[in-house]
């Protein structure tokens, strides 16, 4: 096996932790701890488990599966792979995350140095233009991102997210508030919480950095499978550790604000003005940089795979047209607003999710139900049905309609009934694949190799 030194391990787990640390890890653990007050650590228990948790088993159900998003979802059939995996690309590149994460950082990081009279609409357009350069520039040479996002921008910023931490524990602003709306309690905590950790989007970011990453990994001369499977697991392990320390930390700085900011309605604005009140005017240029840096670098990664994705679906059009395709298809969609953008995610995120859960989970157990088609498909269609279900009443598509006539599945109402439809549908598949007599896919300790017994 090919020999690693544990710094360039780091240096590639720091890469990915890079890519993973955007606007939205940096702005939903805020807005728990505000609003579940002495509840928090329950609802960051579910919070962590969908937004850091099932990111490590991403990364190594990527790695048994084949090392691609495609890969995984073929086990299911051809035609959902092509759909999800398209269906994912563009939520994580230029439909919403690009554009997301642009509009945030003009919010946090540019809008409060605004004069008041200044138009707002002009500004944000001239800054997504100059910041979605940027992000092409960076996203040009793939292999240049152990260098560019894991040795140099990722510890500026994570200093500067040290030093915020650090004093708001030093100098706490107050104490925990009261739960508000499903926080009151703690089961509907965890389960707020567990649904919240949707937004980070970082389970649907393993599947989309997964092949630009092994690229990342493949340019320091690393080849062997094994190699690659066991870099890319221990690498997740760091940035793990580190999502996991990055989001307590937001957390407990959105709980303890209450008494000088009071309840915000997002977790920029708490952390833009946590930052003012912890460092007085100085705040807002470091808070600033510490969203420039994680902006940037979330656009780089997320418009970075997705022009490789693209690549590999349609060779004609090379990785660099892609970017400028989908770099101008962002700038668009930013200059709609912050507001516009964010309502349009929520239901995706709920469809796209409980899918990626599934599919995580089906690989893990592949061997226990020998890897029958069948299995994959069944699970799929109970946990699609009620995802879709729960994208249409998120959208606000006759969500009191829909919750009289699917309430009687458990956990419906929390937005957790794919997991009974889902268990449902895996022993119907499993039934059928036996009646069917279908053939065997098991997965074997090599990464991505597969032994099939008909």
């Amino acid at each position: 096996m090919e020999s690693i030194k544990f710094s360039q391990i780091f240096a590639i787990g720091f890469m990915l932790f890079a890519m993973f640390l955007g606007a939205g890890n940096v702005i939903f653990a805020p807005m728990v701890g505000q609003q579940a007050g002495t509840n928090t650590w329950i609802a960051m228990a579910g919070f962590l488990v969908t937004g850091v948790g099932l990111v490590l088993l991403a990364i190594i159900a990527l790695t048994r599966g084949g090392g691609t998003v495609e890969k995984l979802a073929s086990r299911v059939h051809p035609v959902f792979a092509i759909v999800f995996s398209i269906l994912l690309f563009l939520t994580l590149g230029p439909i919403y995350v690009i554009p997301r994460t642009t509009s945030v950082v003009y919010e946090i990081a540019v809008f409060p140095l605004m004069a008041e009279n200044a138009s707002n609409a002009l500004f944000l357009f001239v800054f997504s233009v100059l910041f979605i350069l940027l992000t092409v520039i960076l996203s040009w040479n793939t292999t240049k991102f152990v260098d560019r996002l894991g040795k140099i921008i990722t510890p500026i910023f994570g200093i500067l997210l040290v030093i915020l931490i650090a004093k708001s524990l030093i100098t706490p602003m107050g104490g925990f508030g009261k739960p508000m709306g499903e926080y009151i309690s703690t089961s509907s905590a965890f389960l707020e919480g567990f649904t919240q950790g949707y937004y980070t989007m970082d389970v649907l970011a393993a599947f989309v950095f997964g092949g630009i990453f092994i690229k990342s990994i493949g340019a320091i001369g690393i080849q062997s499978p094994k190699t690659i499977s066991k870099v890319f697991i221990q690498a997740g392990l760091i940035t793990v550790a580190g999502l996991v320390l990055l989001q307590v930390s937001m957390a407990w700085l959105g709980a303890t604000s209450l008494d000088q900011i009071g309840y915000k309605e997002n977790g920029g604005e708490v952390l833009a003005q946590s930052a003012v009140v912890l460092f007085g005017q100085i705040g807002i240029f470091l808070i600033g940089t510490v969203i420039f840096l994680t902006g940037i670098t979330t656009n780089v990664a997320c418009l970075s795979a997705v022009a490789e994705y693209f690549e590999r679906l349609m060779p004609s059009i090379s990785y660099k047209k892609w970017l400028i395709v989908f770099a101008l298809m962002g700038l668009i969609i930013t200059n709609f607003g912050l507001t516009t953008i964010l309502t349009m995610a929520s239901p995706v995120l709920l469809l796209l999710y409980p899918l990626a859960i599934a599919l995580i989970v089906l690989i893990f157990a592949n061997n226990l139900f020998k890897g029958h088609r069948s299995v994959y498909i069944g699970t799929m269609i109970g946990v699609g049905i009620v995802a879709v279900l729960d994208a249409l009443k998120e959208a606000g598509i006759a969500p009191d309609a829909i919750n009289r006539a699917f309430g009687f599945i458990p956990l419906f109402e929390n937005g957790a009934g794919w997991i009974a439809t889902g268990i449902v549908g895996f022993f119907v598949g499993f039934l059928v694949a036996k009646s069917r007599q279908e053939g065997t896919e098991l997965i074997t300790n090599n990464p991505g190799e597969q032994v099939n017994l008909n």
